[in-house]
């Protein structure tokens, strides 16, 4: 590993200037703060958006251009009672009051409401005659609708307490919104949890509260000043929000690590007699060296997420990049200057019946030299045993099936859900995100005219198509909508597959020779351009990634038979991992042991984020091993 960047030179000369180091971070930590206070919520969206667009992002386009404007995301308000019917009196009122209500709430958050009263369209009575649905169309964008969505929520709720009647809301804000606040509360808990679990390990790990602190602070540095890039960054390129929960999860991850290791090889030096700076340069030199290598190959295996034209693959590997290449260079300078200010105190405070250093010397583990020992003297009983505990589960990945598991997977305490339920059961799932099929051309001509016609009288034999379409057109006459509400969830495998047969069959049978170009759009069609996105980016990933971790390791190890020997590792983790989501998730063996749902399909950008992070992560404990050796 010679002949690169002296990281022993640049970690003595960091100590060398601690105080100047240490304020140098402090600056940007609090530029970090004041970034991330005022930028950040602008630089962070819910909405997921396609870099590249695919047919239905196209269709979206054109109808927003030519018909529409913007796009508008729909709210389904759910009205029943077990005892009165829609032909009351008292049920019409209570209706129409709610209408007139919602509609108060003005035009810069509800665009339109209708009721059946209004509309007099029987799909919108459910077949008992004791419920109806109240269609809202919210104003602005997907961010607007689910910060208005919450005035929609409380006037429905309000409305129901007083009536006596049950009046729900569910829709693209109000599940968003749900989900949004749900990922939040489980990504605090998980960061709070394993802040405190890494503490622990650390406190065991060093014995003095003092070398246990170090790694956390650093990863906390790293995490604030990624965050400030993200807010810096998110105000020309827009991220997804869950950004926040990477930087977090992979700041503690690889932040914590690398100083781990620097730290414990500086401890090392001390015990034997080494000056700090000495110390300070031997651990820079080494294990610092190691940290540099491994930060590349988790970025280079991160780069991948780059590639895929998603922008919530885009705002994950940026967020993560930024956090590994902030830790790496906090660890080679940040991490020196503070070992040089502490010194030998950085085995103060001690911890009772934990404490396992005597002068800074380690004790070594019995059971890690058992276990080395017992390894090395039988190797290739070792290598078949652990080869078959991961390749075992590695099996079941073949029988992965990606897709999305939606609103199924909110707990059912959540109104959205149990409004969704109630849609489902009475009423058609494709009144909140109907299939669009957009007509771009003459639509006043004879042939595109006859072409509709043919595709709404052949579509109403599809089972899955029970309420007939809505045609809508544009003043200019080159625009036609046809609004298909179909009978399943927009990410369902039925609407999936319904897309498709729209796009294969319907749409080509229907307007063939009628000079328009026809685009199936709506949430439906987007779910599947993104499933066939993620399935079709899978093996490009795959060999992007290996390909440029072998020559990084090839160019550092100076070997083939190291990174060769690396990646056949690293891809046996990964691929345990797959299975056991298959096993516990999919087929939901042992999910109840720890809390967790079975559902029918693991998230389609699953496979490709854990390979990526499996990946770079494992390779970066290699690198740490391989370097030691």
């Amino acid at each position: 590993m010679s002949g690169f960047i002296s990281t022993g030179r640049l970690a003595e000369k960091c100590a060398r200037r601690p105080r100047m180091i240490v304020a140098v971070w402090l600056l940007v930590t609090v530029l970090a703060i004041v970034a991330m206070s005022q930028l950040l919520g602008s630089a962070i969206t819910t909405e997921i958006e396609f870099t590249r667009p695919p047919e239905s992002q196209k269709g979206l386009e054109l109808v927003e251009e030519k018909l529409t404007g913007p796009e508008k995301y729909n709210e389904i308000v759910i009205v029943s009672s077990p005892d009165l019917t829609v032909d009351d009196q008292s049920f019409k009122k209570q209706v129409q009051d709610l209408t007139a209500e919602i509609a108060t709430l003005g035009p810069d958050q509800i665009e339109s409401v209708v009721n059946y009263y209004q509309a007099q369209d029987a799909s919108m009575v459910a077949a008992d005659r004791h419920s109806t649905v109240v269609p809202v169309v919210m104003a602005g964008t997907l961010d607007d609708a689910e910060e208005n969505v919450v005035n929609l929520i409380n006037l429905t709720h309000s409305t129901s307490a007083q009536s006596g009647m049950s009046v729900m809301t569910t829709g693209a804000a109000s599940i968003s919104k749900d989900s949004n606040e749900l990922a939040k509360a489980d990504g605090q808990k998980t960061e709070t949890v394993g802040i405190l679990l890494a503490l622990v390990i650390l406190l065991v790990v060093f014995g003095t509260l003092i070398a246990a602190g170090l790694p956390v602070a650093l990863a906390g540095f790293s995490i604030v000043i990624a965050l400030g890039i993200t807010a810096l960054v998110g105000q020309r390129f827009e991220m997804s929000f869950f950004v926040v929960n990477m930087i977090t999860m992979m700041g503690l991850a690889v932040g914590i690590d690398y100083s781990l290791f620097v730290l414990s090889r500086y401890r090392e030096e001390l015990s034997q007699g080494k000056d700090k700076y000495e110390a300070i340069r031997i651990a820079g030199g080494t294990a610092g060296k190691s940290v540099m290598f491994s930060g590349a190959t988790v970025i280079l295996a991160l780069l991948g997420m780059l590639v895929i034209p998603m922008s919530i693959f885009n705002s994950l590997g940026a967020g993560a990049i930024f956090v590994v290449a902030v830790a790496v260079v906090a660890t080679l300078t940040l991490l020196p200057a503070v070992l040089a200010l502490l010194g030998h105190r950085v085995n103060s405070i001690k911890i009772p019946l934990v404490h396992r250093v005597t002068n800074g010397k380690s004790n070594d583990s019995r059971f890690w030299n058992r276990t080395t020992g017992f390894v090395m003297k039988r190797p290739i009983l070792s290598i078949i045993v652990v080869v078959s505990l991961l390749a075992l589960p590695s099996i079941f990945y073949f029988q992965i099936k990606t897709g999305s598991s939606g609103i199924k997977t909110l707990p059912d305490s959540f109104e959205s859900k149990q409004a969704y339920l109630a849609l489902e059961r009475n009423f058609s799932l494709g009144l909140i995100s109907p299939v669009k099929i957009v007509v771009d051309g003459d639509v006043n001509s004879d042939e595109v005219r006859q072409a509709i016609t043919r595709f709404t009288d052949s579509v109403k034999q599809h089972p899955d198509f029970n309420i007939a379409p809505i045609i809508t057109q544009n003043d200019a006459g080159d625009l036609a909508m046809i609004t298909l509400p179909v009978n399943a969830t927009a990410d369902s495998a039925k609407a999936v597959t319904a897309v498709k047969q729209l796009r294969e069959e319907y749409v080509p049978a229907s307007f063939a020779g009628s000079g328009a170009a026809v685009y199936v759009s709506g949430e439906p069609a987007i779910n599947a351009d993104y499933f066939n996105i993620t399935d079709e980016y899978r093996p490009f990933i795959f060999v992007f990634v290996l390909g440029l971790s072998f020559i990084l390791l090839m160019l550092v190890f100076r070997s083939l038979v190291v990174p060769l020997k690396a990646i056949i590792m690293n891809l046996l983790s990964v691929g345990a991992a797959y299975g056991l989501l298959v096993i516990v998730f999919q087929k939901g063996i042992g999910a109840g042991l720890f809390g967790f749902k079975q559902v029918d399909a693991i998230e389609a950008w699953l496979p490709l984020f854990l390979f990526s992070v499996l990946f770079g992560l494992s390779m970066d404990y290699h690198v740490f091993l391989i370097g030691r050796i």
